[in-house]
């Protein structure tokens, strides 16, 4: 029950929406869509669901050409950042309205509106009218429609991003086990965010889109450890990848004039020359032995603050695991955790990454 998309390209103007796509989902998995915003993800999943045609390209669905099919016919359950629902309904009845439509079972009807009102935290709403419910509350209306729908092919565009903090971290938590359980098991799940952690956090196949095109697809630790370019290092971290130009020369690893270091053990086997330097922000680290670096803005967030940095024309920003303020142009010591070091190409590729065999 493999769903094939073979290369899908879309350009309404003079830029691809979707650029020579081909992928392959596989029931019982769950996908994560990951890329910035305008990176083509909406577009792909609309294109799945029959809400956008391509210009070219083809799209398989348990053998059959799926894009010969009307939308209505398609078994797709689609949630939108922005929820829909119908006003004039209440809460349960939102829910029971795609069953109803298909003249299921009353029992049947009861049973997956329960489990799905449960799995999203709305028992106890159910006749509540949607003008009586806060924005996130509106959005589990739409995502539990799409659970009790049971659909063979499920789209979540960024479902969580208007939800309360508390709510988005229990819920994401769950999504393997609402999606990739026994039940479920012949669905096919596609989740698009721009955020980082949730895809690292969802654990399971990343896909990285950028301009429409696909960049790299793999496992979570597959693409996070060793991304295939630096464009996909900073897509795929937050903050973004630290990448600046450097050289290797002399045995040195030299970012600037100020800041340089022995040849790290791991990247001796490399040429001289000139390469992106890439290093995550937490590999970053206050030490009084380190360089001179001066504050640009600090940044709270959580436990962590995040310290954007420069040393001539060197920039960086450094994760520090506590909650600090530093002022602007204060000086702070900064050094490096060599043995995270990545190196690419200067047009982009990947050439070495700390856990590369």
């Amino acid at each position: 029950m493999s769903l094939s998309l073979n290369n899908i390209s879309l350009k309404p103007t003079d830029e691809y929406h979707l650029n020579d796509i081909s992928l392959n989902f596989e029931p019982g998995k769950l996908y994560t869509l990951l890329g910035r915003t305008l990176s083509g993800k909406t577009t792909l999943l609309k294109t799945i669901a029959g809400l956008q045609a391509p210009d070219s390209g083809s799209i398989n669905f348990e053998g059959k050409d799926f894009l010969s099919i009307p939308v209505w016919n398609r078994n797709v359950a689609m949630v939108y950042q922005q929820f829909i629902n119908y006003p004039h309904l209440n809460v349960k009845e939102n829910i029971e309205f795609p069953l109803k439509h298909r003249k299921m079972d009353p029992s049947l009807i009861e049973k997956e509106v329960s489990e799905a009102m449960k799995q999203v935290g709305l028992v106890g709403f159910e006749s509540r009218k949607i003008q009586e419910l806060s924005g996130g509350q509106q959005q589990r209306v739409a995502l539990a429609r799409s659970l009790a729908k049971k659909a063979k092919i499920l789209l979540l565009d960024e479902p969580l991003v208007n939800l309360d903090y508390k709510l988005r971290e229990g819920l994401r938590g769950e999504f393997k086990k609402l999606f990739v359980g026994v039940e479920t098991s012949q669905s096919i799940l596609i989740y698009a965010s721009t955020d980082p952690l949730e895809a690292m956090q969802l654990n399971g196949d990343i896909i990285v889109i950028d301009e429409g095109k696909i960049l790299q697809s793999g496992t979570a630790k597959e693409v996070f450890e060793n991304p295939v370019s630096s464009k996909v290092a900073e897509i795929t971290n937050d903050p973004a990848m630290n990448i600046n130009q450097g050289t290797i020369e002399d045995n040195k690893l030299i970012l600037n004039n100020h800041v340089q270091f022995p040849l790290p053990e791991q990247l001796k086997s490399m040429s001289s020359g000139k390469y992106l330097i890439g290093i995550r922000a937490t590999d970053l680290y206050l030490d009084n032995q380190g360089f001179d670096f001066d504050v640009d803005i600090s940044e709270i967030s959580g436990s962590e603050t995040f310290l954007h940095l420069h040393n001539s024309d060197f920039k960086c920003v450094a994760t520090i695991e506590e909650v600090k303020t530093y002022e602007v142009n204060e000086r702070v010591k900064i050094n490096f955790d060599l043995s995270m070091i990545y190196l690419f190409k200067e047009s982009g590729e990947l050439q070495n990454s700390p856990y590369k065999n």
